[in-house]
């Protein structure tokens, strides 16, 4: 295979067919406009300086920091002087299927689902790595980069090793720059929750059946839930909600009010309050602002299902 699993059309970046993850450098200047896309970024800045700009508002980019955007989040970068950073993007489907195992381990469940889902965070979650650590991280990277020039199919055990061993020493990297924030253990009883929430969106989910499913008490399970995620898990449904809505805005022909239904909210009143609660505009603006820019990662699991 001559050519990377990658193309540039402008300053976006398409993902061929098969593509199971993808790592590489990129150099900013100047600026890169804001967009969106559907899969898993994480950011590593390993040269120069800019700024970031997202829903948060604008924050300064340095050697050493790292983002993670959780699908749909828009962000961009402005006033870039000389900006390196080292994407690694991965598709939704990966994390649910070959990664599904994560979510019971504390750290990356922190890294991937439960930080960037908290209240504050609107699917971001940062953090700055000192100079051993970003080294640490651009190993696995490194090798990560240079298996896009390889066929994704016979490479495709080694592609998600080499990502699992990148999340593996960032999660544990971020946690110890945030003084141990997800220590412990994932309870068993959340983390099926979590699943039970995510593997049905559309059903009219109340507080009252999930915990009869769980055989535990409302009250427990409001506890124990947000003691490990941050959030209540109607709050959580609603985060995975607008993420499964952000991608049929951008990838889909539906109306807005289909979408609503398509995600658990026939109230289309509802909706629009939940969506621009978690990404700053309503749900007509966001299909208006990046639909044409929208970047989406053909995953393994599409082609097989294909």
């Amino acid at each position: 295979m001559d050519e990377p699993p990658v193309d540039r059309v402008g300053a976006q970046l398409h993902f061929t067919e098969g593509t199971v993850a993808y790592a590489g450098h990129f150099l900013h200047e100047r600026r890169h406009p804001v967009h969106t896309h559907s899969f898993i970024e994480v950011v590593m800045v390993t040269g120069g300086e800019g700024v970031h700009v997202s829903l948060a508002g604008r924050r300064p980019l340095a050697v050493g920091d790292v983002i993670l955007l959780r699908p749909g989040v828009w962000h961009g970068y402005e006033d870039c002087r000389r900006l390196d950073v080292y994407n690694c993007c991965f598709s939704s489907e990966l994390l649910r299927h070959e990664l599904a195992w994560a979510r019971e381990d504390p750290l990356l469940n922190h890294l991937l689902w439960t930080g960037p889902y908290s209240l504050q965070r609107r699917g971001m979650l940062t953090a700055r790595l000192g100079p051993a650590a970003v080294a640490e991280c651009a190993e696995p990277l490194d090798a990560l980069d240079r298996l896009r020039f390889r066929p994704p199919g016979p490479y495709r055990s080694e592609i998600i090793g080499r990502l699992i061993q990148f999340l593996a020493r960032l999660a544990r990297l971020v946690d110890g720059d945030a003084g141990g924030a997800s220590a412990g253990h994932c309870h068993p009883m959340v983390v099926r929750a979590m699943r039970l929430l995510e593997a049905e969106p559309t059903h009219p989910w109340t507080l009252a059946e999930l915990a009869e499913r769980l055989h535990l008490s409302r009250g427990y399970l409001v506890r124990r839930f947000k003691a490990e995620t941050g959030l209540p898990p109607m709050a959580y449904l609603s985060r995975f909600r607008v993420e499964r809505a952000a991608a049929l805005l951008l990838h889909s022909d539906q109306s807005i009010t289909q979408i609503a239904e398509a995600v658990g909210w026939p109230d289309a009143n509802n909706f629009a309050r939940r969506f621009r609660a978690h990404y700053g505009m309503s749900a007509s603006a966001y299909r208006a602002k990046f639909s044409r820019t929208a970047v989406r990662l053909n995953s393994w699991v599409a082609e097989e299902a294909g």
